[in-house]
């Protein structure tokens, strides 16, 4: 094809052209958004409602809901309308404003499961200095520097799409305006967009990934040395929960943000971002109520006395 120099919009591509899916599709993508939400959101309910848990670990729980309430209403709303409206095109400003957002929530949700693990890091390790490391001082100022951070990130990407003069085509190859299809279709100088792709990488993934490893390296030396196997056990319980949502988010998100133009499949990149974008938002609730007896005690009180 040509290269586009002047785009209006840009068209997205679904999940299935079959009109008999399409009901399916929306009472499903429906569904999954509004359990995200309400899950989310309870979640919060709880942290904020209790006061035993007023703690950092909690406060990061809290955020990352947030996080992930606006991550999925950044692709999701749109899809949905989408559907319902017959119609895949997005306007020029629209892609760049939901790619815009979408990268502050991607960047802002590794930030804070980065941040986690270093609260179980300073928790099981370093006990008796949890409270001074971790103070609530301390934890107003990672969040803060993780906006920043992802501001950055997310500014980063809009820079060079808006430098960008053409476009090799207006077909995205997925339900939203990802990042590095977009990167894609630009006809500019390729040293760039693999230099943009790994600059962002690196403060998207490499970083956060790195300080997960180094904390959870660092707990299991740590657990190992405990005498009794019930401390063992309680040890890695509070881990295992947020290790299920790191496994979960990485290992989709980073396979579809660094793979090849080659290799890359657009079915079987929708699936791997539907998994980051939708999935694990919708899961999170789960994972951390049910894996958690504060929580779910909390749920519990908060559902029994709505009752």
């Amino acid at each position: 094809m040509h290269n586009l120099t002047h785009v209006s919009e840009f068209h997205l591509m679904g999940f299935s052209d079959d009109p008999d899916m399409q009901l399916v599709l929306f009472g499903l993508f429906l569904s999954m958004y509004l359990v995200t939400v309400l899950g989310n959101l309870l979640l919060i309910l709880a942290v904020s409602s209790d006061p035993h848990l007023h703690t950092p670990m909690y406060f990061f729980l809290s955020s990352l809901s947030w996080v992930d309430i606006c991550f999925t209403s950044t692709t999701v709303p749109k899809m949905i309308v989408g559907i319902l409206t017959h119609s895949r095109g997005i306007s020029y400003m629209g892609c760049l404003t939901q790619m815009s957002l979408f990268m502050v929530f991607a960047c802002m949700d590794d930030m804070l499961l980065a941040l986690m693990a270093y609260d179980r890091f300073v928790a099981i390790c370093h006990p008796l200095h949890y409270a001074v490391t971790v103070s609530a001082h301390r934890c107003a100022l990672l969040l803060l520097l993780s906006v920043f951070l992802s501001l950055l990130d997310s500014q980063l990407h809009n820079s060079i799409v808006l430098l960008s003069t053409c476009f090799k085509n207006i077909e995205i190859a997925n339900f939203f305006c990802d990042p590095s299809q977009l990167l894609r279709l630009l006809c500019s100088d390729t040293l760039l967009k693999i230099m943009i792709t790994y600059i962002s990488g690196g403060i998207l993934g490499f970083f956060p990934i790195l300080g997960i490893f180094f904390s959870y390296y660092k707990i299991v030396s740590s657990v190992l040395k405990i005498p009794s196997s019930e401390g063992r056990y309680k040890a890695f319980s509070t881990c295992s929960s947020h290790l299920s949502a790191v496994c979960l988010f990485y290992g989709t998100g980073i396979g579809t943000y660094f793979g090849s133009d080659v290799s890359y499949s657009p079915s079987k990149g929708m699936l791997a971002s539907l998994m980051y974008t939708v999935v694990t938002p919708m899961l999170n609730p789960f994972i951390y109520s049910l894996r958690n007896r504060d929580i779910s005690s909390t749920l519990k009180k908060i559902l029994s006395w709505r009752v």
